[in-house]
């Protein structure tokens, strides 16, 4: 059937818009489908955040710092601050007193994670380097369960002093360990100091040892 120019021309516009709305129409959903990724994103970042910090280390009682004099540190140079921090601790504690404390030891440093009133640790921490610690000792008359290193403590106007921190530990046995432990770390931290120049490479362990000391009984 013949049909004049312009009536096929709105035939075809006709057809044409019909099309097009089609097409329109089937891409109105892909927004709603886009629109929900972002809500599973956001449930996976909160996940870890369920997740607990473990650590490993030995439970101890902190029995707190005191100062100290003296660059040589001999045997029974802690026993004096021992018992001055003993004496304060005795003062305060029962009969048994609950670990408040966890000791780490690691290749170069120590952490002294503080432990809340239900024993997990917060996350307040006390960090140790091993390369300023001059001394170490799980010897005390006082206490044979008493671990006690010597820490050389920067101030902020860069001048030091020397710190007698001691931990109480569950056995004689615990305070032997970390003592041991703690020879190793500076081991390990002695070693590296030498491989990267930081001390001269004809210096030997027992030479710094002048530096570092353990006396572990």
């Amino acid at each position: 059937m013949w049909q004049p120019a312009t009536e096929r021309l709105q035939h075809f516009q006709t057809m044409l818009k019909t099309k097009l709305n089609v097409l329109t129409l089937r891409k109105e959903p892909l927004p709603t489908v886009i629109f929900h990724e972002p809500e599973a994103i956001e449930l996976c970042t909160t996940t870890p955040l369920m997740k607990t910090r473990t650590h490993t280390g030995c439970k101890v009682t902190y029995l707190g710092k005191v100062s100290t004099t003296g660059m040589q540190f001999l045997s029974g140079c802690t026993e004096k601050p021992v018992i001055e921090l003993w004496k304060k601790h005795t003062l305060t504690r029962e009969d048994v007193f609950p670990a408040n404390a966890l000791l780490e030891i690691r290749p170069f440093q120590v952490w002294l994670h503080h432990l809340d009133n239900k024993g997990e640790a917060t996350v307040h921490m006390d960090t140790f380097q091993v390369a300023r610690i001059a001394y170490c000792t799980a010897d005390h008359n006082v206490s044979p369960n008493i671990f006690a290193w010597v820490y050389r403590e920067i101030n902020d106007d860069l001048s030091y002093q020397m710190d007698c921190h001691a931990v109480e530990c569950e056995s004689k046995l615990e305070a032997k360990k970390l003592a041991h432990a703690m020879m190793e770390a500076f081991k390990k931290t002695f070693h590296s100091m030498k491989s990267d120049g930081r001390i001269h490479r004809n210096s030997s362990s027992e030479e710094v040892s002048h530096e570092f000391e353990s006396d572990d009984g």
